[in-house]
């Protein structure tokens, strides 16, 4: 492919933006979308596309082909892809993250669990882990706001785990966070009770429920990460169960849940016996979405 295919002039580039957003519009899917595609494989800023000054350029150097990424676009319209799938990137916290059909896209609300376990940390050092890590994004925002804690990031996907390692790599926290193929604690055996805290946002849909799901999410993002079993409580029972063994007196066990799962989840972990100062909290929206318990 030759270079020549990556430059496009200005006016070509705004026609195709404007076919974009009104296809956009069209389809339901926000236009904000558009926007956010350029900034990522035209390297144009906001003030260029909010003044579309950019239509006056000579000419633009975009990432792959303008006749490529209109079908990346087809696909986000009528397949439904999400865009993150398409730029290969998507914001959290203060990072960008590499994703890819092989993870879950990292949600805004789970941002909320990492300060969380910066709030309940007594101690902020010692090992950490995050069970079910994808993309890497809650053992990079641990590695972040728990400067001197070793980060042990599981996943039982290989294709997740290179994903977690191109962004600790990436975003400079390769020497903190230690990765492991393997099943939730299993991978951890030699580290049992040795941990300050356990983070995961685990699967949580119920199997019946998934194909309501949003065609972004069911059609494009990967099962294995979204099915929590029949009542969408296997993987969390599993979480409440096991951890006790695995962490010190004092030490944190936090998840994210869906709404309406709050109850249960507390009871599961009242029952469970070694676990005191149980706390529900919500998330930006008001839901009851996290849940945390420490190690008595």
């Amino acid at each position: 492919m030759g270079e020549k295919h990556l430059i496009v002039s200005g006016l070509q580039l705004w026609q195709w933006r404007n076919a974009a957003l009104q296809a956009a519009i069209a389809t339901d899917v926000p236009p904000t979308e558009v926007d956010w595609l350029l900034l990522e494989v035209a390297g144009l800023d906001r003030l260029a596309l909010r003044l579309e000054s950019f239509k006056n350029w000579p000419q633009i150097q975009l990432q792959l082909p303008l006749e490529e990424l209109e079908q990346l676009w087809q696909r986000r319209l009528n397949d439904r892809l999400p865009v993150q799938y398409i730029t290969g990137v998507t914001p959290w916290r203060n990072f960008k993250i590499t994703v890819s059909s092989a993870v879950l896209i990292p949600r805004p609300e789970t941002e909320c669990l990492i300060d969380l376990a910066k709030a309940s940390a007594s101690n902020a050092s010692g090992n950490w882990a995050d069970l079910g890590t994808g993309s890497g994004a809650i053992a990079l925002g641990l590695a972040d706001v728990l400067p001197n804690a070793t980060i042990h990031a599981v996943d039982y996907s290989v294709e997740a785990l290179a994903i977690a390692q191109t962004n600790a790599d990436n975003l400079g926290f390769a020497d903190r966070i230690r990765f492991y193929q393997g099943s939730w604690w299993e991978p951890l055996a030699s580290l049992k009770g040795q941990f300050s805290g356990m983070v995961s946002n685990p699967p949580y849909i119920p199997t019946s429920t998934l194909p309501t799901l949003q065609p972004e999410v069911v059609n494009h993002e990967p099962h294995l990460a979204l099915d929590g079993g029949a009542d969408g409580l296997d993987c969390i029972r599993h979480l409440v169960e096991i951890s006790p063994s695995y962490l010190q007196p004092g030490g944190v066990w936090l998840i994210e849940m869906m709404a309406g799962q709050a109850d249960a989840v507390q009871e599961l972990l009242q029952n469970q016996g070694n676990y005191c100062n149980i706390q529900i909290h919500a998330d930006l929206a008001g839901i009851e979405r996290f849940a945390l318990a420490y190690r008595s």
